[in-house]
């Protein structure tokens, strides 16, 4: 009797977070499994770890400060999707030392078709000189921006055959992390963003990690490309609208500038601040690169911001009015 032949592993790092989840997810739920699935996690015994074995994914401890478990993890795979989370440490240089580690352990181990979920170095759009914005780190506009965009070439300098994969910002950022409408002392509710009148791109989490599900299943053709990923690109105003209508409430758009965002004071203000200075201040570039055709070509469920707040606006933290 001959032997099954074995899928080709995809490991997925940040398989129990928001993009390596819903790509480790969307795998396992293709029906035509054409994949194998190692899921890596610094917590193996956690909700999320054991919710992918169950569903069918090898679960492999490993941590991406170390090279020789990143190399481990990724022993006889054929792809691997990488992505690392600057808000663990705030660190931009740790970021970059973690990619280094892991477009080393790519080349290394041979993997044939990489995803580097990245983002815009700034500094290739003006200096970090302090004279447009703070700099930040000794040496960056946007760490968090910065620091993946540097990596880009860490994976073409190791030849790792790479998609580049550029994200947007999440919706559930509105929930998570404090964008969404917030009540003020008379009770009207406002969104804060420096951003003017520019168009910002959003993503449903979820869906970045179904588009990226759909360029393994490409193959070759989509290596060495730079695919944005965005459900909407939406004002301002037209977010407040939005909102208003998911919660039948008025929303006001509150454009303050950056500098006035950046003194809000609360941790991370002067990187965000920084970030939404960038949006605002190349917003052609950046939608550009997250060209909405050709995002819902790849993934067509992509979700635009009405739909996710439709099915979403329940868990929005938005204080009763007194």
């Amino acid at each position: 009797m001959s032997k099954p032949i074995s899928k080709p592993i995809v490991t997925v790092f940040g398989a129990t977070g928001a993009q390596g989840g819903g790509l480790a997810r969307a795998l396992l739920s293709d029906p035509g499994r054409h994949f194998a699935v190692r899921a890596v996690t610094r917590k193996p015994d956690s909700t999320a770890a054991r919710d992918l074995r169950e569903a069918g994914a090898e679960i492999v401890l490993a941590d991406i400060d170390d090279g020789c478990s990143v190399r481990r993890a990724l022993e006889g795979a054929y792809g691997a999707f990488f992505v690392t989370n600057f808000w663990e440490h705030l660190s931009g240089e740790k970021e970059e030392s973690q990619a280094q580690n892991l477009a080393g352990a790519a080349a290394q181990a041979g993997i044939r078709h990489a995803i580097w979920s990245t983002l815009e170095d700034t500094r290739r759009f003006f200096p970090a000189d302090g004279r447009r914005m703070p700099v930040l780190e000794r040496r960056y506009n946007v760490p968090h921006f910065d620091a993946k965009g540097a990596a880009n070439e860490f994976f073409a300098r190791h030849r790792v055959p790479t998609t580049y994969l550029y994200t947007s910002c999440y919706l559930e950022n509105l929930i998570h992390f404090g964008m969404g409408p917030q009540r003020a002392a008379d009770g009207s509710l406002a969104i804060t963003f420096p951003i003017a009148e520019a168009r910002i791109p959003w993503v449903a989490a979820g869906d970045i990690g179904l588009a990226a599900a759909e360029i393994f299943l490409r193959g070759d053709a989509l290596i060495g490309d730079s695919i944005g990923i965005a459900g909407d690109q939406l004002t301002g105003a037209e977010l407040a609208a939005a909102l208003s209508l998911a919660l039948g409430e008025t929303v006001t758009f509150d454009a303050v500038e950056p500098d006035a965002f950046r003194a809000l004071g609360f941790d991370g203000a002067d990187e965000m601040g920084n970030m939404w200075q960038f949006k605002r201040d190349f917003a052609a570039e950046f939608c550009g690169r997250r060209d909405l055709a050709r995002a819902r070509a790849l993934h067509p469920g992509m979700l635009t911001v009405a739909a996710w707040l439709a099915a979403n606006k329940a868990r929005l933290p938005v204080a009763r009015a007194a």
